[in-house]
C-alpha cells in the first residue's frame, strides 16, 4: 500500500506592501547588481583606452557574464520576492512565506512567542517599510516578515504581543 499524501500547506493570505518591491529593486541595485554593472562599465572602457584589440571578445564576455546576469537578477527578483512574501496571524500561530529563490514558511506558535520587534534599515524608512521579527523559543529561528508598511507592522506587533498574552503557555 501506498502512504498517504502529506497534508498541503497553503500559503499565507496577506501580502507584504507593493511597496517592498522597490525596495528590494534598490537594494538590488546597491549590493549585486549595481557593482555588476560598474564593473562590466569600467572594463569595457579600459579596454577601449588601452585595450581596443580585446574588445571583439571581452565585449560579448562582460555581456554574458556581468550585465544579463545583472539586469535579469534586478527584473526579476523583486517580483519573484513580492509573489512569495506573505503572512498571517492566526488564533494560535504567526505564520509567514518568504525568499525568492530558496523559499521559506515558517509557522510559530503564540504560546513560544517570546519578543516582537520592528526593525526599519534606512532605505525600508525611505520607502515607508519595516520588518516584523517574531522570536521564539525555537533553535529554527526567528520568524521575519519584511516589507511591510509602517503602519501594517506597528498594528501587526501590537496584535501579535496581544495573542501571544493570550494564548496559555505550553505546560511541558
Amino acid at each position: 500500500m501506498s502512504a498517504p499524501a502529506a497534508p498541503v500547506l497553503r500559503p499565507p493570505r496577506n501580502r507584504v506592501h507593493p511597496r517592498a518591491r522597490r525596495w528590494w529593486t534598490v537594494q538590488a541595485l546597491l549590493t549585486l547588481s549595481g557593482p555588476m554593472l560598474l564593473t562590466a562599465l569600467a572594463l569595457a572602457v579600459c579596454s577601449v583606452l588601452f585595450f581596443p584589440g580585446a574588445l571583439p571578445w571581452l565585449g560579448p564576455l562582460l555581456l554574458v557574464v556581468l550585465v544579463l546576469p545583472a539586469l535579469g537578477y534586478l527584473l526579476v527578483m523583486p517580483r519573484w520576492r513580492y509573489s512569495v512574501h506573505a503572512w498571517e496571524l492566526g488564533d494560535r500561530a504567526v505564520y509567514a512565506a518568504g525568499g525568492w529563490f530558496r523559499q521559506t514558511r515558517r509557522i510559530a506558535p503564540l504560546s513560544r512567542v517570546q519578543t516582537v520587534d520592528t526593525v526599519r534599515g534606512p532605505l525600508q524608512q525611505r520607502f515607508g517599510l519595516a520588518t516584523v521579527t517574531v522570536t521564539t523559543a525555537s533553535t529554527a529561528g526567528d520568524v521575519k516578515i519584511a516589507g511591510l508598511s509602517d503602519a501594517d507592522a506597528e498594528e501587526l506587533s501590537r496584535r501579535i504581543g496581544e495573542a501571544a498574552q493570550a494564548v496559555p503557555g505550553d505546560a511541558a
